[in-house]
């Protein structure tokens, strides 16, 4: 007898578990953003969390047109790009460390009221 294996019928990406979550952390991620802005954060707070929402729309974007299924090696790219950007922080770090060890007050400098008056 001829037999047929049927492959399991796979649920979209939007109404698995994992859609929900990954756009429950999108929505949770461009309020923070929306948030940081209307309250003036500083800019690096501001950048970093539109980096993280731009990832997160990019792997649902993937998810949703299912490129993940489609090309086997999409993924690599991504870990080169982790890898140089741990090789970044790591030097980033290490800079900052020396800057700060040179210069341990930071980069204003802190002075009395009474010394910015003159009569």
């Amino acid at each position: 007898m001829l037999t047929v294996k049927l492959k399991p019928k796979h649920r979209p990406f939007c109404f698995s578990v994992k859609g929900h979550v990954k756009m429950l952390r999108l929505a949770l991620t461009v309020t923070s953003m929306t948030l940081f802005i209307i309250a003036q954060a500083p800019e690096p707070y501001i950048v970093v969390t539109g980096f993280e929402v731009t990832v997160n729309f990019f792997f649902i974007v993937l998810y949703i047109l299912r490129l993940d299924r489609l090309i086997d090696c999409i993924f690599w790219p991504l870990l080169v790009f982790g890898l140089v950007a741990s090789v970044f922080c790591i030097a980033d770090g290490a800079l900052i460390y020396r800057k700060l060890l040179f210069n341990p007050s930071g980069p204003y400098q802190k002075s009395a009221v009474h010394d910015k008056l003159v009569l």
